[in-house]
């Protein structure tokens, strides 16, 4: 078991801010984050605000590997990044791509609530359009059922997707999708495997064809590799719209990775529009090096949270920490 900080060093050095977001993601417009520094640099603590304690206790050892132990030997210096498009109207679609600089993949979200199919083929054919060579792959996010998955990847598939992320909730439902498509879309696993109390089960029932994997939710850098070597499957990295801290950390881990056959989706921060580091960590010509990234003290300050949300946070910490 890891030796974790005592909660005193780690509130000495945290700060909580609210980054504004340039579009809507996930529902927010403002994306709180908690970073503190350590001994190894810093770390950012980041759930979001309806995680339960228990979930979001993996987030906090994720950031106190981050900042007291540090990151494993990176096997590549280069990490190629894939754009990410909200579930915005089609004609906002060029407005997303113009954030991302050189990307030769796009991430589509789909199956937003209150949204229907035809807005989803609108935006994924708006993406296509822009970029007629660059690989699509889509993002429901466990939004639809079985009947709607089907449906919805043999329309969509006319526009040539990599895969589909998580395109209905459990396993079961997972597996059964990925029988009826029968190989024509591959299917990625996203909350099948950081929001599973056995992250391994998806690999074991053959419910998906690559893992999503991000640092964070699955405790840190060195529990993700494990997870990915012991699925044996293919892994893309992705991120929690985190800042330029938190993103560090998703590139350490796609940088330690013996494969990474995919993009993987460490752009968000371009969908940001403010951050705590300058410059930010944000991909140049469709990808990153992996670095280590400070915060800035007037950055700190200028997007600081107020004194209640700061209160919340350190709240949270405080109960997190005690799950530890």
């Amino acid at each position: 078991m890891p030796t974790f900080p005592p909660l005193d060093e780690i509130l000495a050095n945290a700060h909580v801010v609210a980054l504004p977001m340039k579009v809507k993601f996930r529902g927010v417009l403002v994306r709180e984050v908690m970073v503190f520094s350590g001994p190894a640099g810093w770390a950012e603590f980041s759930p979001f605000v309806e995680y339960d304690d228990v979930e979001s206790a993996r987030w906090m050892a994720s950031a106190l590997e981050a900042g007291w132990l540090g990151h494993p030997a990176p096997v590549r210096d280069w990490v190629p990044v894939n754009a990410t498009v909200p579930a915005v109207s089609a004609e906002q679609v060029p407005q997303v791509l113009a954030n991302f600089d050189g990307a030769q993949t796009v991430k589509v979200k789909v199956a937003e609530a209150g949204q229907s199919l035809r807005e989803d083929a609108a935006r994924v054919g708006a993406v296509r359009h822009l970029l007629p060579e660059a690989k699509i792959r889509i993002d429901a996010n466990g939004g639809w059922d079985v009947d709607q998955a089907v449906q919805a990847l043999r329309l969509l598939s006319v526009f040539g997707l990599e895969y589909a992320e998580q395109p209905v909730a459990s396993i079961a439902e997972m597996a059964a999708v990925r029988r009826a498509v029968n190989g024509s879309v591959l299917i990625a696993a996203d909350e099948s495997v950081r929001k599973a109390t056995d992250p391994l089960a998806v690999a074991r029932a053959g419910a998906a064809d690559l893992l999503v994997i991000k640092a964070a939710p699955l405790g840190g850098v060195r529990r993700a590799l494990e997870i990915v070597a012991e699925a044996g499957l293919p892994a893309v990295v992705s991120s929690a719209l985190d800042s330029s801290v938190g993103i560090s950390t998703g590139l350490a881990l796609a940088a330690a990775l013996p494969e990474l056959p995919y993009a993987c989706g460490l752009g968000t921060v371009s969908l940001m529009a403010g951050d705590i580091s300058e410059p930010s960590l944000v991909a140049e010509d469709g990808g990153m090096h992996p670095r280590e990234v400070v915060a800035n003290p007037e950055l700190l300050e200028l997007f600081a949270a107020p004194a209640e949300r700061r209160d919340w946070w350190m709240e949270r910490l405080r109960r997190c920490h005690a799950l530890l």
